[in-house]
């Protein structure tokens, strides 16, 4: 793994604002500077850490319902059920994001991105059209949107009317972009779609959903956590809404992945395993750890101690349900420069990776997307 400084092409802004990239310019968040570079031995090792990690994961959510870890889950008993249908039924996922640290050839789990990841369309489109220009010798760890279309595809027989709605929450630049190029891949695959932010969802007097017209939604594509939503004013109608059930997407068995407890109870299921790291719930460890919320979203409210010294925190409003303690895994550092892998799953399926840098530890919404390759 190498970081390669490169020239920006002459016009590139106007092509990533042609392919839907709107906050590129956010605290310089893509700029065409930098690229990394990889074998194909250590893009093999990463899609299959990638695979086997989901593997786990999918023992994990079943060793969570098995045995009704609810509670240690912070997950309402109201919501048991509902999460349990959608798991026996197998209900229709698109994709997830695994965050890996990549150094010297170990890969670990950082943490799962497994209902509401972001930096979809960068590592999907623009990083592929930038290499189409860059070197079209090189390759590209990189099926996301044809995996994806073709999943979606897989997936429109499980919605009524071949209707998917698609909602996000206002003001939100990322969210937006993200939820509009799945959008675009549900239309490219047949799907028939709607969108509409998250407050514009009414409750009529039948207690269903409605979209903008008064009408049921039958399936909805929402990025918006699971958390989020068990604690809404209306919660109590989602796990049905008049003897109607919503097709969810992602579905309601992802809320067990969705929250960092999964972290601890992958290390008591997996303790031998090179990708996991140990991880407890309450027991502050001495020495190197990080310290994360159950439930968080960019990175807020982390803090990174190495030899016992505080090296990295953030700010937030996570943090009520309790934190849990991470072994600390050393991230590459390219003359000031941390990447840190997000490796793509379409279906259950490694499908592709982005890598995000940024100058300290903790990565965040804001740190830079930087394209690859492998020679």
């Amino acid at each position: 793994m190498k970081r390669i400084a490169i020239q920006p092409r002459k016009d590139w802004i106007q092509k990533i604002e042609s392919q839907g990239f709107l906050f590129y310019d956010l605290d310089n968040y893509y700029n065409e500077t930098a690229a990394y570079e990889f074998s194909t031995a250590e893009i093999n090792a990463i899609e299959k850490a990638t695979a086997q990690i989901h593997e786990m994961c999918m023992e994990a959510v079943a060793y969570v319902i098995k045995n009704k870890l609810w509670s240690r889950m912070f997950i309402k008993p109201y919501f048991a059920e509902f999460i349990e249908k959608s798991w026996k039924e197998d209900a229709c996922s698109f994709y997830g994001r695994l965050d890996l640290a990549y150094n010297n050839g170990n890969i670990k789990l950082v943490e799962f991105n497994a209902d509401t990841p972001t930096g979809l369309l960068e590592a999907s489109v623009i990083q592929w059209h930038w290499l189409q220009e860059y070197n079209k010798s090189f390759d590209q760890f990189n099926s996301i949107h044809e995996k994806l279309v073709s999943h979606i595809g897989v997936c429109k027989s499980y919605f009524p009317n071949n209707l998917l709605h698609f909602t996000a929450v206002r003001n939100h630049t990322e969210d937006y972009m993200t939820v509009k190029y799945l959008e675009d891949c549900a239309v490219q695959a047949g799907v028939n779609t709607d969108f509409l932010y998250v407050d514009e969802i009414s409750l009529d007097a039948a207690n269903r959903f409605c979209n903008l017209q008064g009408r049921p939604i039958d399936s909805i594509f929402k990025l918006y956590p699971w958390e989020w939503l068990f604690n809404e004013e209306f919660s109590q109608y989602l796990p049905i809404s008049n003897n109607v059930e919503i097709n969810w997407v992602e579905p309601a068995w992802k809320a067990i992945l969705s929250n960092k407890m999964l972290l601890v109870i992958l290390h008591e299921l997996f303790p031998d395993s090179p990708y996991i790291l140990p991880a407890r719930f309450k027991q502050q460890p001495t020495g190197s750890y990080v310290r994360k919320p159950v439930f968080s979203r960019e990175g807020a409210n982390v803090t990174i101690v190495k030899s016992g010294v505080v090296a990295d925190e953030t700010g937030g409003e996570y943090g009520e349900e309790g934190f849990i303690y991470q072994q600390y895994t050393e991230l590459p550092n390219f003359s000031g420069n941390i990447p840190i892998i997000g490796s793509w799953l379409i279906g259950g399926i490694p499908a592709g990776m982005g890598i995000r840098e940024g100058s300290k530890l903790i990565t965040n919404n804001t740190s830079r997307f930087v394209p690859h390759y492998f020679n």
